[in-house]
């Protein structure tokens, strides 16, 4: 058995953005424990030359016989993270078909897990936030994602968001945390419902991307038009705690492989 490892993330026409995934991936595939296994970064779409396909054909090239998947992505209501596992044979979680047909594949696949509430990525949010906190007990949280209007994937970005704003509430000491998606379109309705409810507490807004962009950039802040709110658009990228993440889902990956080979890497 030869182990190989390929993370998959959205793709993007910023360079800039694309350049932040790759520096992530490479400072996680620079641990000691990952010497040696080929780890390759590719993109669901936009990235031509890097694609999903373009990644298994190079990891497949270097001898990889079992493919450990990581998908960068926030949630596991995202219905990209469902139609890369239908491309790569997975059982879907609903009707919803994708378009990524069948992907060219002879090595094992194990499929890994998105970010979701995972703890690291609590602490990195509560950073985020920090500096535009000055009294977190009469503060209030508003975490923002991408969202999904189809039933399976809205109550997965449903219960992620929940535990997650749960998570960086706890870590800052603040009032209570909401959350909202931008597909349904609710963010603006529930600002404004906290802000009615509990006049006297300020609102945080908390973006939940990988990256800055445009979402953070100009889609939060012209759903919010006219409301009052802190909000720096600070993004996951760049930060340690995404490396280290990637990190320990690499070396886990690799842990599961050697358990259901029954092998060390060396032999």
């Amino acid at each position: 058995m030869k182990p190989g490892i390929l993370v998959i993330s959205h793709g993007s026409r910023e360079a800039a953005w694309i350049q932040l995934v790759d520096e992530a991936i490479a400072a996680a595939a620079a641990s000691s424990r990952l010497s040696g296994v080929p780890i390759m970064s590719s993109f669901l779409e936009i990235v031509e030359g890097r694609l999903i396909q373009d990644g298994i054909d190079e990891l497949e090239r270097q001898g990889v016989t079992d493919m450990f998947v990581v998908p960068l992505f926030v949630s596991s209501g995202s219905t990209h993270v469902d139609e890369i596992g239908q491309a790569f044979g997975f059982p879907w979680v609903s009707d919803l078909e994708g378009d990524l047909g069948t992907f060219r594949v002879k090595a094992t696949i194990h499929y890994g897990l998105p970010i979701d509430d995972d703890p690291q990525i609590a602490e990195l949010l509560a950073s985020n936030i920090a500096p535009l906190s000055t009294k977190p007990e009469s503060e209030a949280l508003l975490l923002i994602g991408h969202g999904s209007k189809e039933k399976v994937f809205h109550e997965r970005w449903q219960e992620g968001l929940k535990k997650l704003g749960e998570r960086v509430r706890a870590l800052g000491g603040y009032k209570r945390a909401e959350y909202a998606m931008l597909l349904p379109d609710q963010a603006a309705g529930k600002l404004a419902a906290m802000q009615a409810a509990n006049p006297q507490e300020s609102v945080i807004v908390v973006p939940l991307f990988l990256s800055q962009g445009y979402f953070t950039n100009h889609v939060i802040p012209n759903r919010l038009n006219g409301f009052v709110y802190r909000y720096n658009g600070k993004a996951m990228l760049p930060n340690a705690a995404i490396e280290q993440w990637l990190e320990h889902q690499m070396i886990d990956g690799l842990q599961r492989l050697r358990e259901e080979k029954h092998v060390t890497f060396t032999e």
